[in-house]
């Protein structure tokens, strides 16, 4: 831990401990209520129980699952306070945590917690509810709680009554790992901090132009050539490369342990392959599958690439089949996103095999659409089919919309909020992820020459928890739209420090975009709870920005923020990022 972030996690103890109270001679940290998402309703007693040391009583109701979900607490609490806290299943004689079936509101996430002399009470009628009520309970607890090297410590919550629900089902992340791939230790990581906001969907960006990234046992080649890129674009020119290999890919057990670990989290992984563009990577290891036949490389550039999967040939369909069967072995998940977004249609227009598919399918350019359009929603419907007939749904991003798409798809709206807007008054489901409050790619704070270099645009803390997924929807609509989902794209992205400092504190603000009912959402009280996240991230070692605490730039490379007058004179003169000289670029850079 370098010393800003050891000198901010002192002071922050200091100032929890300063709020401490003295019972039986010993000194608890106790911490301001700061829980994120705000739960949606909380009223705390005068009193307060120890957690530490507590046995844990688990509702015959909930079996394994539930003894699962209270020994991974009561082992924590034995780790940091060498007190022992047992796991039983049944009803206590003494002050306890009970865990306890039954109903709270319809949501299966919902949960009671009810703390008093007796103990602790969580109330819920799934595993979830429990989860996303020790999650609760966590964070009122102070920050070392998350630091793995805490010992020799006693905590204590208040007395409270909490009554929670979400306000969407569907609250999701994307992580992109075909632009730059993550090992999987790291992925967990992020699954750790998205469990901590009660984010309940992982969407793995698993194939791209610049890397495929999953082992597909039935085409090799998939990894051995797809998975590796001579070298990579650093800065926001096509020639500013770096003359360094990448690679890397998953192995099916990695995946499957991966998917386990978020599962122990409450956390959904649902995989993208994308198709039938950003298809590069598996083009260069099947040439036969592109309407030229290449050759292909792995595209080292960022940008949209004209090659594409073939539509004309069966082929196509059966190599998509082939690698779909096996992703359903190793994701367990209800929906498969299959992307459809930004798919040139080129070289479909000169593509003898593609034509006479159009011909023999009868497709012609009609209501604003081309026959090319309708292609692509005979791909995208062919391959629902597919899924649809072995148990499996459909996300795909808005391009899906472009012709005819069947009953039963779920759109994913990327480019803004008409698309989802549109695609619920059609009766589909939709996800909101609009780029202009949900893609936190983008620069934190608009001091650009202070950040590592960027997709480009800006997106503040501030902004994506303005955001109002509804807006907009007409009248009878909203129940269509089912979530909401952050994207973060990693085009230049090169590392796991610069991946979590996107990441945080923005996936704060998200889960509470996510889960607060609609006018619930309270900017101050928001800002205030989050000293108590900045703290938690500190003990468990994640970088984050910390542009609302007047900061710019990454740990190591931290900058004072300018005052709005030096912003303003340093925006009369700031040039985009695709103005830039290439040695200016190249100081941006992170290494």
């Amino acid at each position: 831990m370098d010393n800003a972030k050891r000198g901010f996690l002192v002071l922050s103890l200091l100032a929890a401990a300063a709020c401490g109270r003295e019972a039986d001679g010993y000194i608890f940290e106790d911490v301001p209520f700061s829980v994120i998402p705000q739960p949606a309703s909380v009223t705390l007693g005068d009193g307060w129980f120890e957690l530490t040391g507590a046995d844990f009583y688990v509702d015959p109701a909930f079996g394994d699952a539930g003894v699962e979900v209270a020994r991974g607490l009561a082992d924590r609490l034995c780790e940091v306070s060498y007190l022992r806290s047992r796991v039983k299943v049944g009803t206590p004689r003494r002050p306890a945590v009970r865990l306890v079936s039954g109903t709270v509101t319809a949501s299966p996430d919902s949960y009671r917690l009810t703390v008093d002399s007796t103990g602790v009470t969580v109330t819920a009628s799934t595993r979830s509810g429990l989860l996303n009520a020790v999650q609760t309970l966590a964070q009122m607890l102070p920050a070392s709680f998350f630091d793995r090297d805490t010992r020799g410590q006693r905590y204590r919550i208040p007395y409270a009554v909490i009554e929670d629900s979400p306000r969407f089902a569907y609250r999701g992340v994307l992580i992109d790992v075909g632009r730059h791939f993550y090992s999987a230790g790291e992925i967990k990581r992020c699954l750790d901090v998205m469990a901590l906001y009660k984010v309940n969907r992982f969407h793995w960006h698993l194939s791209e132009d610049q890397g495929w990234r999953i082992e597909i046992k039935k085409y090799p080649r998939l990894t051995e050539v797809g998975s590796f890129r001579r070298e990579t674009q650093v800065a926001h020119w096509r020639d500013s490369l770096d003359h360094r290999e990448h690679r890397g890919f998953y192995t099916q057990d990695e995946i499957r342990d991966v998917v386990a670990y978020a599962g122990a989290r409450g956390i959904t992984v649902i995989p993208e392959i994308d198709l039938p563009g950003h298809m590069m990577s598996a083009l260069a290891a099947y040439p036969e599958l592109g309407c030229t036949g290449g050759p292909y490389e792995v595209a080292t550039t960022w940008g949209v690439k004209p090659d594409v999967l073939c539509a004309g040939q069966e082929a196509t369909f059966t190599f998509l089949e082939d690698v779909l069967t096996e992703v359903l072995d190793l994701f367990p998940s209800e929906y498969i996103n299959i992307g459809g977004d930004e798919c040139p249609k080129v070289r479909w227009k000169e593509c003898p095999r593609c034509q006479a598919r159009i011909r023999e399918l009868g497709l012609a350019d009609r209501d604003g659409h081309t026959a090319e359009q309708y292609l692509q929603s005979y791909v995208t419907n062919r391959i629902q089919k597919f899924l649809a007939a072995r148990g499996r749904r459909i996300i795909g991003w808005e391009e899906i919309l472009e012709g005819d798409l069947d009953e039963g798809a779920t759109i994913m709206s990327w480019r803004g909020i008409e698309p989802g807007i549109r695609a619920a008054a059609r009766g589909f489901d939709a996800i909101m992820a609009p780029n202009y409050y949900m893609y936190i790619d983008r620069y934190q704070t608009e001091e650009w020459d202070r950040e590592p270099v960027s997709i480009g645009a800006c997106l503040p803390v501030e902004l994506l928890y303005s955001y109002e997924p509804c807006e907009g929807v007409a009248e009878g609509a909203e129940d269509h739209i089912i979530g909401v989902q952050a994207n973060l794209w990693t085009e230049f992205i090169g590392s796991d420090d610069y991946l979590e400092y996107m990441l945080l504190p923005r996936l704060a603000a998200l889960a509470e975009v996510q889960w607060e009912a609609v006018g619930a959402r309270d900017w101050d009280r928001f800002r205030a709870a989050l000293d108590h996240s900045a703290a938690i991230y500190e003990a468990m070692g994640y970088p984050y920005g910390k542009h609302v605490w007047g900061i710019a730039g990454m740990p190591g490379e931290e900058h004072p923020a300018r005052t709005p007058e030096e912003l303003e004179e340093y925006l009369k003169v700031r040039k985009g990022p695709w103005a830039m000289s290439y040695e200016e670029g190249k100081n941006l850079i992170i290494k």
